[in-house]
């Protein structure tokens, strides 16, 4: 049986100045389109420097666009 598995969620945290980011993901059975299994989670600290330069750029959208007061 292939599966599939599909993103539901994640979030983005600070912790201990470095930041790790959670997930939680569907498991789905490719051929019927059944769900095997739900609000599977899983979480992994960020080391690549890319992926980190896009979290930053992430704040820093946010500071600027949401949390300045107009």
């Amino acid at each position: 049986m292939a599966k599939i598995k599909q993103l539901a969620s994640f979030a983005v945290l600070n912790v201990n100045g470095g930041d790790r980011v959670t997930y939680t993901y569907d498991e789905i059975d490719a051929e019927t389109g059944d769900l095997i299994s739900a609000n599977n989670k899983g979480n992994f600290f960020v080391v690549d420097p890319t992926l980190k330069g896009k979290i930053t750029q992430i704040r820093n959208y946010i500071q600027e666009n949401k949390l300045t007061e107009d």
